[in-house]
């Protein structure tokens, strides 16, 4: 590891990032464990390593265990769909029923539940862009906003991301209208696993051998898969849950068990290849991931995607270029809403002073449904990564406090 000081950071501030982790969080309770990753100019300038990976057998973490990385995975699969983008295979302005015919006659909900469902016609198709951008009209079920949302739960769409298959799942989605037109609003949705639909299609290749090939030995990432290799189980991580999956127990309730590491689904093959959250990984792969992006699609030589297509998917998307205060229908979100808007793949801050965090305008970043978060800062050549493993990532402000204690320890802006 680096010293600080030479990248622009007081080592004195950034060993404030374990305490503050172990006294609020680690020794309360609040979560099972945490490890952070900085990387800035060109070095590891911070990790940390602090925990229990698995609590019932009181097993600490390891700076190489496996974390469920959950909607991390959905940048993944955006930049595979934009790597078939600058092959010239597929375009942003393409519409979607062109890869999936049976979507040809989807409408926008207007009444009724599922079988019984009324429909309006689209005001314009539904193109590749609204998938990454989550533009396109889908949702999720556990958003319970409404008919739709309850639909996907009867049919439980994307509900368990180890069963079924992509291509059953895009059959059973042209039974179910649209929440709103295309590129009308913004709402979190299976819109990545359509993505990783539409790679599988493209490519000819299953989602797991196109990321294997062209994304994970390019990039050196051994530790990241949709399913454990059984002699790597012994690296998995429990999950946990406050409460029953998000109930509302006091704050310093102690977290509940929801897989233990030996009886996981990802010591399994999956049959459903989920671009929008099915991968396990480590922070060490995570963070080559998130090196490529901070180097514009390239790292140690092996280029995945040109620094112009970065640029692109690091930019605001949204009509207009409104934040998600003025887009989102979404009851949740992986992103903080104000100040922020969204790429092809990620959140996009757009302007620092509305977010109330220090940050630039122009990082991008995401998140999973375990807590994990990473975020990439061109501006300050910068990239963290936050993994631990407690359902739901709306349990605890941890991922503003990393990003405060982060920023707070840099002494010298901008690139060296």
């Amino acid at each position: 590891m680096a010293k600080a000081e030479k990248l622009g950071f007081s080592s004195e501030r950034l060993g404030r990032i374990a305490p503050f982790l172990d006294e609020r969080y680690i020794q309360t309770g609040k979560l099972p464990c945490a490890q952070v990753q900085v990387w800035r100019r060109g070095k590891l300038a911070y990790e940390s390593v602090q925990g229990l990976a698995d609590r019932e057998r009181g097993r600490a973490l390891k700076a190489d265990d496996l974390f469920r990385i959950y909607s991390m995975t959905k940048p993944v699969t955006s930049v595979a769909l934009m790597m078939l983008v600058e092959e010239g295979l597929v375009a942003l302005d393409d519409p979607v029923a062109e890869y999936i015919p049976e979507w040809a006659d989807l409408g926008v909900f207007n009444g009724g539940y599922l079988k019984t469902f009324q429909t309006r016609p689209c005001d314009r198709p539904m193109l590749v862009i609204d998938l990454l951008r989550h533009t396109s009209g889908l949702t999720y079920g556990f958003q319970q906003q409404g008919n739709v949302d309850a639909a996907y739960r009867e049919l439980k769409l994307v509900e368990d991301l180890r069963a079924g298959t992509l291509a059953e799942t895009m059959k059973a989605l042209a039974k179910v209208p649209l929440q709103f037109s295309p590129g009308e609003a913004w709402n979190y949705s299976i819109s990545t696993d359509v993505v990783g639909h539409l790679v599988e299609v493209i490519s000819g290749q299953t989602l797991d051998a196109f990321f294997d090939e062209r994304i994970f030995k390019p990039l050196g990432m051994t530790d990241t898969f949709f399913t454990v290799p059984k002699d790597k189980a012994d690296r998995l991580a429990a999950l946990y849950a406050v409460g029953a999956l998000g109930s509302k127990l006091p704050i310093a309730a102690k977290p509940d068990l929801v897989e233990a590491p030996e009886k996981s689904a990802y010591l399994k093959p999956a049959t459903f290849l989920s671009g929008g959250g099915g991968l396990v990984s480590t922070a060490a792969d995570y963070m080559r991931f998130a090196r490529m992006l901070l180097n514009g699609g390239e790292l140690d030589g092996a280029r995945l995607l040109g620094p112009k297509t970065i640029r692109l998917m690091a930019s605001n998307h949204l009509p207009d270029g409104k934040d998600l205060t003025q887009m989102s229908r979404s009851l949740f979100s992986e992103a903080t809403y104000a100040g922020v808007g969204f790429g092809l793949g990620f959140g996009v801050t757009i302007d620092p002073a509305r977010t109330m965090l220090a940050g630039s305008a122009g990082d991008f970043f995401w998140g999973g449904a375990a807590s994990t978060f990473f975020w990439v800062d061109p501006e300050e050549d910068l990239a963290v990564v936050f993994l631990t493993q407690l359902l739901p990532s709306s349990a605890y402000p941890v991922r503003r406090e990393l990003r405060t204690l982060v920023y707070s320890a840099i002494t010298h802006t901008g690139r060296a």
